[in-house]
Protein backbone atom coordinates (compact mmCIF):
# COMPACT_ATOMS: atom_id res chain seq x y z
CA UNK A 1 0.00 0.00 0.00
CA UNK A 2 1.27 3.33 -1.02
CA UNK A 3 1.13 5.96 1.67
CA UNK A 4 0.34 9.79 1.06
CA UNK A 5 3.14 12.43 1.89
CA UNK A 6 -0.16 13.37 4.47
CA UNK A 7 -0.13 10.10 5.63
CA UNK A 8 3.16 9.30 5.97
CA UNK A 9 4.06 13.13 8.26
CA UNK A 10 1.24 11.54 10.38
CA UNK A 11 2.50 8.26 10.88
CA UNK A 12 5.78 10.12 11.26
CA UNK A 13 5.39 12.74 13.69
CA UNK A 14 3.15 10.23 16.06
CA UNK A 15 6.64 8.23 16.53
CA UNK A 16 8.36 11.21 17.98
CA UNK A 17 8.48 13.81 20.45
CA UNK A 18 7.37 17.36 19.31
CA UNK A 19 11.31 18.65 19.33
CA UNK A 20 12.40 16.13 16.83
CA UNK A 21 9.66 16.50 14.57
CA UNK A 22 10.46 20.09 14.37
CA UNK A 23 13.63 18.85 13.28
CA UNK A 24 12.12 16.57 10.79
CA UNK A 25 10.15 19.94 9.40
CA UNK A 26 13.69 21.43 9.34
CA UNK A 27 15.51 18.65 7.25
CA UNK A 28 12.43 18.38 5.13
CA UNK A 29 12.69 22.02 4.52
CA UNK A 30 16.60 22.44 4.00
CA UNK A 31 17.07 19.20 1.90
CA UNK A 32 14.06 20.41 -0.80
CA UNK A 33 16.27 23.61 -0.71
CA UNK A 34 19.52 21.69 -1.22
CA UNK A 35 18.05 19.71 -3.95
CA UNK A 36 17.16 22.71 -5.97
CA UNK A 37 20.34 24.49 -5.49
CA UNK A 38 22.48 21.60 -6.40
CA UNK A 39 20.29 19.78 -9.53
CA UNK A 40 18.70 16.55 -6.87
CA UNK A 41 14.97 15.92 -7.15
CA UNK A 42 13.43 17.70 -4.63
CA UNK A 43 10.41 15.36 -3.78
CA UNK A 44 12.85 12.35 -3.37
CA UNK A 45 14.88 14.69 -0.94
CA UNK A 46 11.39 15.86 1.18
CA UNK A 47 10.74 12.11 1.03
CA UNK A 48 13.83 11.06 2.59
CA UNK A 49 14.00 13.55 4.79
CA UNK A 50 10.01 12.59 6.55
CA UNK A 51 11.25 9.46 6.97
CA UNK A 52 14.53 9.98 8.16
CA UNK A 53 14.36 9.85 11.83
CA UNK A 54 11.28 7.63 11.81
CA UNK A 55 12.96 4.59 13.97
CA UNK A 56 14.78 7.40 16.69
CA UNK A 57 12.82 6.67 19.31
CA UNK A 58 11.93 3.14 18.68
CA UNK A 59 13.41 0.80 21.89
CA UNK A 60 16.67 -0.24 21.14
CA UNK A 61 15.59 -3.78 21.57
CA UNK A 62 13.23 -3.28 19.15
CA UNK A 63 15.54 -1.61 16.10
CA UNK A 64 17.88 -4.52 17.47
CA UNK A 65 15.46 -7.19 16.25
CA UNK A 66 14.82 -5.36 13.25
CA UNK A 67 18.57 -5.26 12.16
CA UNK A 68 18.84 -8.96 12.95
CA UNK A 69 15.96 -10.32 11.28
CA UNK A 70 16.22 -7.97 8.03
CA UNK A 71 18.25 -10.69 5.22
CA UNK A 72 19.99 -7.64 3.58
CA UNK A 73 20.76 -5.68 6.58
CA UNK A 74 24.40 -4.29 7.83
CA UNK A 75 24.68 -6.56 10.94
CA UNK A 76 28.08 -5.04 11.77
CA UNK A 77 26.09 -1.88 12.77
CA UNK A 78 25.27 -3.60 15.91
CA UNK A 79 28.92 -3.59 17.46
CA UNK A 80 28.88 0.10 17.23
CA UNK A 81 27.12 2.96 18.92
CA UNK A 82 22.74 2.42 19.01
CA UNK A 83 22.82 6.09 17.96
CA UNK A 84 23.71 4.72 14.18
CA UNK A 85 20.83 2.20 14.22
CA UNK A 86 18.15 4.03 13.61
CA UNK A 87 18.93 5.32 10.14
CA UNK A 88 19.59 1.40 9.22
CA UNK A 89 16.71 0.57 10.69
CA UNK A 90 15.07 3.25 8.96
CA UNK A 91 15.86 2.42 5.55
CA UNK A 92 14.38 -0.98 6.14
CA UNK A 93 11.11 -0.30 7.49
CA UNK A 94 10.73 2.77 4.77
CA UNK A 95 10.32 -0.24 2.02
CA UNK A 96 8.67 -3.03 4.40
CA UNK A 97 5.96 -0.87 6.03
CA UNK A 98 5.35 2.06 3.84
CA UNK A 99 6.18 0.71 0.29
CA UNK A 100 8.81 3.05 -0.15
CA UNK A 101 10.63 1.16 -3.78
CA UNK A 102 13.09 4.03 -4.86
CA UNK A 103 16.56 2.72 -4.26
CA UNK A 104 17.95 6.75 -4.30
CA UNK A 105 15.27 7.30 -1.29
CA UNK A 106 16.17 4.10 0.65
CA UNK A 107 19.58 4.97 0.31
CA UNK A 108 19.63 8.38 1.48
CA UNK A 109 17.46 7.30 4.85
CA UNK A 110 20.20 4.68 5.35
CA UNK A 111 23.70 6.81 4.96
CA UNK A 112 22.16 9.90 6.52
CA UNK A 113 24.19 10.08 9.78
CA UNK A 114 27.31 8.05 8.70
CA UNK A 115 27.68 8.57 4.99
CA UNK A 116 29.33 6.23 2.73
CA UNK A 117 31.65 6.18 0.03
CA UNK A 118 30.48 7.50 -3.03
CA UNK A 119 27.94 9.18 -1.98
CA UNK A 120 25.09 9.83 -4.25
CA UNK A 121 23.52 13.56 -5.02
CA UNK A 122 20.59 12.61 -2.80
CA UNK A 123 22.42 10.91 -0.03
CA UNK A 124 24.41 14.27 0.02
CA UNK A 125 21.77 16.32 0.10
CA UNK A 126 20.00 14.89 3.32
CA UNK A 127 22.86 13.94 5.41
CA UNK A 128 23.98 17.44 4.79
CA UNK A 129 20.49 18.95 5.85
CA UNK A 130 19.99 16.68 9.13
CA UNK A 131 23.50 18.70 9.93
CA UNK A 132 22.59 22.34 9.35
CA UNK A 133 18.50 22.63 9.33
CA UNK A 134 17.30 26.07 10.75
CA UNK A 135 17.14 24.04 14.23
CA UNK A 136 20.65 22.77 14.80
CA UNK A 137 23.27 24.63 17.13
CA UNK A 138 26.45 23.46 17.58
CA UNK A 139 29.85 24.95 17.36
CA UNK A 140 30.82 24.91 13.55
CA UNK A 141 27.32 24.84 12.18
CA UNK A 142 26.91 28.47 10.64
CA UNK A 143 30.45 27.44 9.21
CA UNK A 144 29.00 24.40 7.52
CA UNK A 145 25.70 26.52 6.68
CA UNK A 146 28.14 29.40 4.69
CA UNK A 147 30.10 26.33 3.35
CA UNK A 148 26.52 24.90 1.94
CA UNK A 149 26.29 27.65 0.00
CA UNK A 150 29.32 26.96 -2.48
CA UNK A 151 30.18 23.19 -2.34
CA UNK A 152 28.19 20.04 -0.43
CA UNK A 153 31.22 18.40 -0.15
CA UNK A 154 33.06 20.92 1.85
CA UNK A 155 29.98 21.63 4.03
CA UNK A 156 29.82 17.51 4.11
CA UNK A 157 33.73 17.61 5.01
CA UNK A 158 33.06 20.45 7.78
CA UNK A 159 30.06 18.22 9.18
CA UNK A 160 32.18 14.95 9.38
CA UNK A 161 35.21 16.48 11.08
CA UNK A 162 32.63 18.19 13.79
CA UNK A 163 31.43 14.99 14.04
CA UNK A 164 34.89 13.16 14.65
CA UNK A 165 36.53 15.64 16.57
CA UNK A 166 33.38 15.35 19.21
CA UNK A 167 33.40 11.68 19.13
CA UNK A 168 37.47 11.45 19.91
CA UNK A 169 37.28 14.42 22.68
CA UNK A 170 34.45 12.12 24.44
CA UNK A 171 36.39 8.92 23.68
CA UNK A 172 33.91 7.04 21.96
CA UNK A 173 34.79 4.38 18.72
CA UNK A 174 34.37 5.93 15.87
CA UNK A 175 31.90 4.38 12.92
CA UNK A 176 34.63 3.52 10.24
CA UNK A 177 32.45 4.25 7.67
CA UNK A 178 32.10 7.89 8.89
CA UNK A 179 35.79 8.10 8.34
CA UNK A 180 36.08 6.44 5.01
CA UNK A 181 32.69 9.43 3.54
CA UNK A 182 34.71 11.66 5.01
CA UNK A 183 37.64 10.41 3.35
CA UNK A 184 36.23 10.06 0.21
CA UNK A 185 34.46 13.40 0.19
CA UNK A 186 38.21 15.16 -0.39
CA UNK A 187 39.37 12.99 -2.40
CA UNK A 188 36.57 14.13 -4.13
CA UNK A 189 37.30 17.57 -3.57
CA UNK A 190 41.03 17.42 -4.78
CA UNK A 191 40.29 16.25 -8.03
CA UNK A 192 37.36 18.91 -8.50
CA UNK A 193 40.15 21.09 -7.45
CA UNK A 194 42.26 19.50 -9.94
CA UNK A 195 39.74 20.48 -13.01
CA UNK A 196 38.08 16.92 -13.10
CA UNK A 197 41.43 15.08 -13.70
Amino acid sequence: MKYSREKLIEIVSGQMPEKRWQHTLGVMHTATQLAEKYGADPVKADLAAILHDVAKYWPVQEMKDVIEESGESNKELLQHDKQLWHAEVGFIVARRDYAVEDSEVLNAIRWHTSGRENMSLLDKVVCLADYMEPGRDFPGVNNIRELAQHSLEEALVAGFDSTISLLLTQRKIIYPLTVLSRNNLVQQLKIQSLGGL
